[in-house]
């Protein structure tokens, strides 16, 4: 594959405000898990990750996604979690090291939902719901055709709700730079949003709209407590984990339908998931995911998908092949005809944390190339959840 960037890549490192977070160029690195943490609390190798990329030159970075505090968040003893005072202050640490090296960090606040429990999943086992784990959903469904438990109740809700609204009090108060939460990827967020798992019949249930206000709610609380100059971002995505044809919107009338009450709510941009981020989303036009969502909402948008490489992130953990390096030309035409306005770069930047200032020097070959040897060895982070 010719991997030959022709193209100026000085789109790339303009700079970039969001209220009153200031970017000194577009290049983001999107959440990626440790799958190594040793109580859910981040260590020294954490920091040492995010401030070497911040060194780097890397724009701004989202950390893992992180458990909020809520009693069945996540059930992965190995990734972090974002309550308690042994995690937070490691947070705070990580935040002090990243701000130090130039950086700006956030935090992808999660909540699983009603998964099949991660580890089975990542040791091949056959999946199995276990019912006295609590796990909460909207409507007891963990794949489309399987009901499993009663939805959640208004108490239950309400409660989620709290959790996610603490948490990014809590964002603030430790010192990230805005908070993003993850909707996407088939979690709890996105359990409602998609109709495969959303079948209840009350006002957070039917219409594209109805099944938008939990998360609208959860943007409404959090912009109530963090006040109107903390950046919210929302973690958004067409594909499931449970699904990797499904579609939340069908069409751009669906779309507006989706993001209208999260924007209304205090949303201030979107970060669009897609695997592979130079496929068009709907029929008829060139726009890719952030560029559709960026022309509903009218909020800037992150486009990620295999940035870099021309495989996405399945393909290079060896289900098919290792990836090669892809030429930047197409996504910096997407960026300078003003489709999206970041980019984020995942496994890139996992082999090569300088990977922001060779590309703007135009020391092509001097990039480090991604294997999935990477990841097989690494201790330090991972793809996950759909990751890039």
């Amino acid at each position: 594959m010719d991997n030959t960037t022709h193209r100026s890549t000085e789109v790339l490192f303009r700079p970039f405000r969001l209220k009153g977070l200031e970017l000194p160029n577009r290049i983001v690195m999107p959440a990626m898990g440790f799958h190594g943490a040793d109580g859910g609390v981040p260590g020294d190798d954490v920091a040492d990750f995010y401030a070497r990329r911040a060194n780097g030159q890397v724009g701004l970075m989202f950390t893992e996604g992180v458990y909020i505090d809520h009693p069945v968040s996540g059930n992965n003893p190995i990734l972090m979690r974002f309550h308690g005072e042994n995690p937070l202050n490691g947070w705070a640490q990580v935040v002090r090291r990243v701000h130090a090296a130039g950086g700006r960090l956030i935090p992808e606040l999660w909540h699983v939902g009603l998964i099949y429990r991660t580890e089975d999943v990542l040791k091949g086992l056959e999946p199995v719901f276990r019912p006295e784990e609590g796990q909460i959903s909207p409507s007891g469904y963990i794949m489309p055709n399987r009901k499993v438990a009663d939805g959640m109740n208004q108490a239950q809700i309400d409660a989620v709700i709290d959790a996610f609204a603490r948490g990014a009090e809590m964002a603030q108060a430790i010192g990230f730079d805005a908070v993003e939460l993850h909707g996407a990827h088939g979690y709890l967020i996105d359990q409602f949003f998609w109709e495969g798992f959303n079948r209840r019949t009350d006002g957070y249930g039917g219409s594209v709209r109805n099944r938008a206000r939990f998360a609208a709610e959860i943007v409404a609380e959090i912009r109530h407590g963090v006040g109107p100059d903390f950046p919210i971002v929302m973690r958004i995505s067409q594909f499931k984990l449970q699904d990797y044809d499904a579609k939340v919107a069908r069409d751009p009338q669906e779309m507006e339908q989706w993001l209208g009450p999260l924007v209304d709510a205090g949303v201030d941009m979107f970060d669009c998931s897609q695997r592979r981020f130079w496929e068009p989303e709907f029929a008829g036009s060139p726009l890719n995911l952030a560029g559709w969502v960026k022309k509903v909402s009218g909020l800037p948008t992150i486009a990620v998908g295999s940035v870099g490489l021309d495989v996405d992130m399945l393909a290079s953990m060896g289900q098919a092949r290792a990836p090669e390096a892809r030429s930047l030309d197409g996504l910096i035409a997407m960026m300078e005809r003003g489709d999206f306005d970041l980019v984020a770069v995942g496994r890139s930047l996992l082999a090569d944390p300088d990977w922001p200032v060779k590309v703007q020097d135009r020391r092509f070959d001097a990039l480090i190339p991604f294997t999935p040897a990477i990841m097989a060895e690494s201790t330090a982070l991972k793809p996950y959840s759909g990751g890039d």
